[in-house]
This record gives structure tokens, sequence and C-alpha cells, in this order.
């Protein structure tokens, strides 16, 4: 069983931001913004190229409802989705990084070279 259904399945604690029978949020316990939650699925997708896409509308919703909650829905957020190793996929469970709460910055690339890509 991955981190992620521990999460969902309460063997391990986390801080709750929002849950329904097919989702949960809760907070990040390393945030990049003033406001960093994960969304998931309760069921287990490894990565965004799993999940069908009448689960992932039905995500899209909740993420949005999430935003709500969080008070971010109106000044802006980001939502991030790290897939497979080369895009910095750490917990093979999809989740989804809704950050906000602050002006954000695309620093990750921001000083990247193109060059150094090809």
């Amino acid at each position: 069983m991955c981190l992620f259904c521990k999460i969902v399945s309460k063997e391990i604690p986390s801080n709750t931001v929002a849950e329904n029978d097919e989702f949960y949020a809760f907070h990040d316990i390393n945030p990049k913004a003033p406001v960093h939650v994960l969304a998931i699925p309760k069921a287990h997708y490894d990565s965004f190229n799993d999940i069908p896409g009448d689960v992932m509308g039905k995500m899209g919703i909740f993420m949005q409802e999430v935003a709500k909650t969080l008070g971010i829905d109106q000044s802006g957020y980001r939502i991030i989705s790290n897939i497979g190793e080369n895009g910095g996929q750490e917990v093979k469970h999809l989740h989804f990084h809704i950050v906000g709460g602050a002006k954000l910055h695309w620093g990750h690339f921001a000083d990247a070279d193109p060059k150094d890509f090809f």
C-alpha cells in the first residue's frame, strides 16, 4: 500500500482540508507557498496517465471546491501534477498540488538555459 493510500485509510495522519466519497485533500507537509494542499483520488492511480476521464472530470470539480474552501479561488492559484521520474513524481499515487496564497513565480525554469535540455 502506497503512502497516500495509507493516508486515505487513516493509517497515517494528515491535516484534512476536504473529503468526499471519491477524493481527499490535505495540507502538504513541506509547503512551497502560504497555501499548499495535495488533492488525491481515494482510489489508487499511479499518475495522471492512468486516471479515467470521467473520474478526472469529477476531480476537477473537487479541486475547484478545495480552492474555494481555502479562499484562493478569486486571488489565483496553481495546480501541478508531476508525472513520472523526469516529471519529478515522488509518490506513485496521482496527486495534484494546489498552491496559492501569494504571487507565484515560475522560479523552477527562470534561470534555466534551454540549450541544457537539447
